[in-house]
């Protein structure tokens, strides 16, 4: 099928060595390190920042623990529809590694043979990082720049174009959004359930949730004054 990018002349290429070209010049030990960070420490770092968003608001607990533990859940299911979506697409553009089309490149990771475009790391990161802003401002914000920081190690390390990256942004950006209504809509009566529970309900709130405002997520809810940081959807 198509190769996006087969030209040395290339912006796309262009970056792809400049940005690579920093491995190079950097010392063994930092390439290491950039290369277990951009394959597992990221995506690691992701699942936690997940986990630390949920006993925040699970700690926080109030009337609105329902809708932000229903936003939460919805981060790494968006990651893992955001992923699905690319095996077609990756079948259909077909696009090649860059070092197997392109000289001279550090590839800090051995053994990538299956297609280049679009980036999982970079959808999956992304897709929970806009996931968790639904959910939570401040969370939201550091998952997107760990996000934006694992695309940049996929170039690094010389496993992908930038446009790769890019891609795997808007994928992850699109289906996190444009997914997240009907998505926490089916999640939140599954949530307030759970939260009813006498022994699951402290999954969802360390106190008793109180009312029926867990689904006001999309509709304009306020939080009480005083109940603590209040999250991007209510």
């Amino acid at each position: 099928m198509a190769v996006l990018a087969e030209s040395g002349s290339n912006p796309d290429v262009e970056l792809l060595y400049d940005i690579n070209g920093l491995a190079k010049a950097a010392p063994h030990w930092f390439d290491r390190v950039m290369e277990f960070v951009g394959e597992y420490g990221l995506p690691v770092a992701m699942v936690l920042l997940v986990l630390g968003c949920w006993l925040t608001v699970r700690r926080r607990g109030g009337p609105d623990a329902v809708s932000s533990v229903a936003a939460l859940v919805w981060a790494p299911l968006a990651a893992a529809v955001a992923v699905l979506v690319n095996v077609p697409i990756r079948g259909f553009v077909e696009r090649p590694r860059p070092f197997m089309d392109h000289q001279g490149l550090d590839v800090l990771i051995a053994g990538k043979s299956d297609y280049s475009f679009v980036s999982d790391h970079a959808t999956i990161t992304m897709a929970i990082g806009v996931g968790l802003f639904v959910a939570n401002r401040r969370f939201g914000i550091a998952g997107i720049a760990l996000a934006l920081l694992e695309g940049f190690c996929r170039v690094f390390m010389g496993v992908h174009y930038p446009t790769d990256v890019i891609g795997g942004f808007a994928l992850g950006t699109a289906v996190a959004l444009l997914l997240s209504p009907p998505a926490t809509a089916l999640l939140t009566p599954l949530v307030r359930a759970i939260a009813r529970s006498p022994r699951a309900g402290r999954l969802v709130s360390a106190r008793p949730v109180g009312g029926e405002r867990g689904d006001a997520l999309f509709t304009g809810g306020r939080e009480p004054a005083g109940s603590g940081e209040k999250d991007l959807a209510a």
